[in-house]
């Protein structure tokens, strides 16, 4: 039996969205700075094991000291990258799409004609003018129009609009 209750979809107005974006861009940042540093964490530890293969792994191993921190950084700087996604975009509804964290993509799930679709968001972009369906992903970007902007996230019951496509 299943104790954990299905969690309630938002759909995101436009306005709601776009009131999101200067939030979306601190925390991207933060990110990126996080996948900057476990890079470096990974490059140094990259170099350990070249320089020693699995012998860097051995306790009696010169450098072993110096690799098992920079193992231990990376995981740490992982677990906070995986806590702060799960708090500052899952955590709100949002969705990454494949490549999201790398190209600073983000999808807020709205109502639109009886059909959830994604508001689409781009790193670079002042706010969110873009849509689309929900299986056309960013190739699919559409233009928001007014009557997006009227309709989207406001006429539909999200309880009465079947999220089965949704894929977070």
């Amino acid at each position: 039996m299943d104790l954990m209750p299905k969690s309630k979809r938002k759909a995101f107005t436009i306005t709601e969205a776009n009131a999101m974006v200067p939030e979306l861009l601190s925390t991207l940042e933060t990110i990126t700075s996080h996948i900057e540093t476990g890079r470096a964490q990974a490059q140094k530890i990259q170099i350990l094991d070249t320089l020693w293969g699995d012998a860097v792994r051995s306790p009696e191993n010169p450098d072993y000291d110096e690799f098992r921190h920079h193992t231990q950084a990376l995981k740490k700087l992982d677990q906070e990258l995986n806590k702060l996604v799960q708090r500052e975009i899952f955590g709100k509804g949002l969705r990454l799409p494949n490549g999201g964290l790398e190209n600073g993509l983000v999808d807020f799930p709205t109502t639109f004609e009886g059909r959830w679709v994604y508001l689409c968001w781009h790193r670079g972009e002042s706010q969110v003018t873009f849509w689309h369906e929900i299986r056309d992903g960013f190739a699919g970007r559409q233009e928001i129009t007014t009557e997006h902007i009227i309709r989207m996230g406001r006429e539909d019951d999200p309880d009465q609009v079947d999220d089965s496509n949704l894929d977070f």
